[in-house]
């Protein structure tokens, strides 16, 4: 089943001069699809990323979450598809290093406010736990390794059950053994959730093992 559709997406940056970042890219995700992005620094991947997880609205063309048309959509409208659909990991993990691990999982639920706080907390325990990370909880951030605090990062972005999660370069800090541990995360999700994974990345060993390599050049896919 169709989860996301951008059709004839175009953007151009207009100061200092007018530069066309992307042009007329369509794309298609389905349900429980892990799909990889590649393509040299500049060509645009990352500017689509933040299209498509609807924090950029400044392009031509239309896209569509879960069928439907979420384009010219109102900013409350946009933040509630990105706060109950979309989960986001990027390269650095943007983890609260005065609060602890348990508290950094728990704040997009809190921030969502759908659930009582006790609840909340028992969610981020369970995912802590799935990522091999509940003997964690208490601790402060800081005191976590790289390969941890990724893992945290995916964990927080799981909390809210989204039907996607988005990743910018998520194992672009990491070194070979982490950046394993978190693509068979991925996968494992990806398979048993039926979560889907938009992940653009450098790393073609990452890449090659997902479900499909969407190619990126100067602002085209080419294959």
């Amino acid at each position: 089943m169709s989860l996301l559709q951008a059709k004839s997406i175009s953007k151009s940056f207009h100061i200092p001069v007018e530069t066309e970042i992307l042009k007329n890219i369509s794309l298609e995700l389905n349900t429980g699809e892990f799909v990889s992005i590649m393509g040299k620094s500049g060509c645009g991947k990352s500017t689509l990323l933040y299209i498509l997880s609807t924090m950029d609205t400044d392009y031509t063309g239309e896209l569509y979450f879960e069928n439907q048309l979420i384009t010219g959509q109102k900013s409350g409208v946009l933040s509630r598809i990105r706060n109950e659909k979309i989960g986001f990991v990027f390269q650095f993990h943007y983890l609260l290093t005065e609060f602890s691990v348990l508290e950094n999982v728990m704040l997009p639920a809190k921030k969502l406010g759908k659930k009582s706080i006790q609840e909340i907390k028992e969610d981020a325990l369970t995912k802590l736990k799935i990522l091999d990370m509940e003997d964690q909880a208490f601790k402060k951030t800081n005191r976590l390794s790289g390969g941890q605090k990724q893992r945290v990062a995916i964990a927080r972005a799981l909390i809210n059950n989204p039907s996607i999660i988005m990743g910018d370069e998520p194992t672009g800090n990491l070194d070979s053994k982490n950046a394993d541990t978190v693509f068979n995360i991925f996968k494992e999700l990806s398979e048993k959730e039926n979560l889907s994974l938009l992940i653009v990345t450098h790393d073609e060993d990452f890449a090659k093992k997902t479900d499909r390599i969407i190619h990126m050049e100067d602002g085209n896919i080419v294959q």
